[in-house]
């Protein structure tokens, strides 16, 4: 099926990247699940192309029981070899590790401002950034707004936030709109529509 509109070329033709430009990249997030998700899969992907990750998404939601911090967070020494031995994800030794750190410094973090969602969304004044590319070079790798983030973030124990995968999950989130003008989904993320 060939698509007719000018859509952020950076999908390729990987149906699964497709579908997550389409139906989730850019759409406001404010489900503290979701966000948790974003955060461990953006930490996954430095150094990686998002391509890897969105196929394998599916084997790391069953992997780390559903995105699920509070299980995550009590992940002990045999969970952890068991990922070091699961195929389906990326494993990375630093990345496992500071996946369960995450999930302790995100449950300390919804306990201090009563959910993720109140306190990261703080960073952009609890309302999206919109931007007007009108093309993907224009679209910076950091902002400001991710500087001050990971740097936050850091101070709270995370890792793997640098201020670049800060801004991977920022344009996930729906915290900035990076989709291109001419893109269909530019106008309707600003709209609300999923």
């Amino acid at each position: 099926m060939k698509k007719e509109n000018k859509d952020c070329e950076w999908t390729g033709k990987n149906p699964l990247m497709v579908k997550y430009h389409d139906e989730e990249w850019g759409v406001p997030l404010h489900d503290d699940r979701k966000l948790f998700e974003f955060i461990i899969l953006d930490a996954f992907q430095a150094g990686l192309s998002w391509n890897t990750i969105i196929n394998k998404r599916e084997n790391f939601k069953k992997a780390f029981n559903n995105f699920d911090a509070k299980k995550i967070s009590r992940y002990d020494e045999k969970k952890y070899e068991s990922l070091m031995n699961d195929a389906g994800i990326i494993r990375n030794r630093l990345k496992i590790r500071a996946t369960i750190t995450n999930a302790k410094a995100f449950l300390e973090v919804q306990k201090e401002f009563g959910s993720f969602d109140k306190y990261i969304w703080q960073f952009t004044g609890g309302k999206t950034i919109v931007n007007k590319w009108k093309t993907l070079k224009e679209i910076p790798a950091k902002t400001k707004e991710s500087d001050a983030m990971s740097k936050d973030l850091l101070k709270r124990g995370f890792k793997f936030v640098g201020s670049t995968i800060c801004y991977a999950f920022m344009q996930a989130a729906g915290m900035v709109n990076d989709h291109l003008v001419q893109c269909r989904r530019y106008k309707e993320v600003q709209r609300g529509r999923n």
